[in-house]
């Protein structure tokens, strides 16, 4: 077990706490105001960071996370010293800033914050709502990126795209992964209304890269690239996976870039999914180094080495063994069957149990009906968010699924956990080896299932 709290921090870190408090204080990221009046009085009295380096946004529904890491990892393989920006955080507050491929120090973080804190009480008193805290963690993101300073920042939006707090800064690249049904309330009823919000990042003289939508996603994304004058590059037309093979750890790759063929591309992370990501990641920072047909493809060898390091912490992330346990940040249909299809091609599980703690304002159905083609049996549990959807409601959810036999609930994680592993041990004979636990549902119950099993913050 490990020592540190479900954050990841250590509990002699007062300071950490004192800042990770004033921060939780503020409004949710749950809870929006759609503007960007806020974040741009804030980067103004700060002068304006957001504009000291070359920014790559990363917009989308599922996805955004690891192909950020991935455009991370790729560029840092060029020798370039890139700031990286994503959310929500697994364990962590100091994950969502990172620096050089690591999280800012705890030290880094609170001096950050001390830095801005008078700013951000300005734009406070002088606005008609206080900043959320997103809004003040984009502004220590900028600020810290123009301090170090950094080549490039890699910023992934928190929820849309147009009025979303990182947008104040104009990208080079705008990256959009596939866009699907999620945070409906805030975006829209379809996936061709989403995608319009989204497209918002997508600014005159830019770079739009776009993996494979759904028609009417295409159809808005591609509308605000003619309307702003931006090229476009898309998955299946200037870039795609061209072959996808199956290896242990991961998977074989070759994939078609905007300067031509890249072969024998390991990367170590499971399904058809993640070799999308890695396509679109590898056109983005093709597109931020400028190649292209008349250029040629970039060092094949830098790019096979920056995907062989990839690291995707809580996607289908492999946390124990015997048996395996794995954890998976999933929270909406499309992701769910995304995960599903992965676990289905690259494991041979004979009996598979489910750990499902989801959040309110999910559609929990839609992920449990995909869940319920590979699991034997499912255990409901609830994660500590204020958000988190009652065990008991979860549990009459999956009832109505997988049927009252194939359901038990256990409110608390650590006993839901602790269950799940005893159920899948308990099949029979044959299932020995062969079983597995998958612990899914939200971010937050993927980062608490590895604390608890002692994975350090990624």
């Amino acid at each position: 077990m490990s020592s540190t709290g479900p954050d990841g921090r250590t509990p002699e870190d007062p300071e950490l706490a004192r800042v990770e408090n004033a921060l939780l204080a503020r409004w949710p990221e749950t809870r929006l105001e759609p503007s960007l009046d806020r974040i741009s009085a804030l980067v103004d009295v700060l002068g304006s960071p957001h504009r000291a380096m070359p920014v790559i946004q990363v917009a989308g529904t599922n996805g955004k996370t690891t192909t950020a890491r991935m455009i991370d990892e790729l560029l840092r393989g060029f020798g370039l010293r890139v700031g990286r920006f994503t959310s929500p955080h697994l364990q962590s507050m100091r994950e969502r800033i990172v620096l050089d491929g690591a999280p800012v120090s705890a030290e880094r973080f609170v001096e950050t914050y001390d830095d801005i804190a008078p700013y951000v009480q300005m734009v406070d008193t002088a606005g008609e709502h206080p900043m959320s805290f997103f809004e003040v963690m984009v502004g220590m993101a900028y600020a810290t990126f123009a301090d170090a300073p950094v080549d490039v920042a890699v910023i992934e939006v928190g929820m849309g795209g147009t009025w979303d707090a990182t947008n104040v800064a104009d990208a080079r690249v705008a990256v959009v992964t596939p866009v699907a049904l999620d945070h409906a309330e805030y975006l829209g009823p379809d996936v061709a209304t989403i995608a319009g919000e989204k497209a918002g990042i997508i600014k005159p003289e830019s770079i739009a890269v776009l993996a494979r939508q759904e028609p009417g996603a295409l159809d808005a994304l591609v509308r605000r690239a003619v309307e702003v004058e931006a090229v476009v590059a898309r998955e299946g037309t200037e870039f795609g996976v061209l072959e996808r093979k199956v290896a242990v750890g991961g998977q074989q790759l070759r994939m078609q870039g905007l300067g031509g063929e890249y072969g024998e591309i390991f990367l170590p992370l499971f399904g058809a999914h993640q070799a999308q990501n890695a396509a679109t990641a590898l056109a983005a920072v093709e597109a931020f180094l400028g190649a292209g047909a008349a250029t040629g493809p970039i060092d094949v060898e830098t790019v096979r080495g920056a995907f062989a390091a990839v690291r995707s912490p809580g996607r289908l992330e492999r946390v124990r063994t015997s048996p395996t346990v794995l954890v998976d940040a999933a929270h909406n249909p499309a992701g769910m069957a995304a995960t599903v299809e992965a676990i289905r091609e690259s494991f041979d599980f004979t009996r598979l149990v489910g750990v499902v703690g989801a959040v309110r304002g999910k559609d929990t159905a839609g992920m449990l009906a995909a869940l319920e083609e590979i699991c034997a049996e499912l255990v409901v549990t609830q994660n500590s968010s204020p958000r988190a959807l009652p065990a008991d409601e979860l549990g009459a959810l999956a009832v109505e699924v997988f049927g009252a036999d194939r359901v038990s609930v256990h409110p608390r994680l650590p006993e839901a956990l602790e269950s799940a592993i005893e159920l899948a041990e308990a099949g029979p004979d044959d299932a020995l080896g062969g079983s597995g636990v998958l612990v899914t549902g939200s971010v937050i119950t993927a980062g608490e299932t590895r604390a608890l099993l002692g994975g350090t913050a990624p």
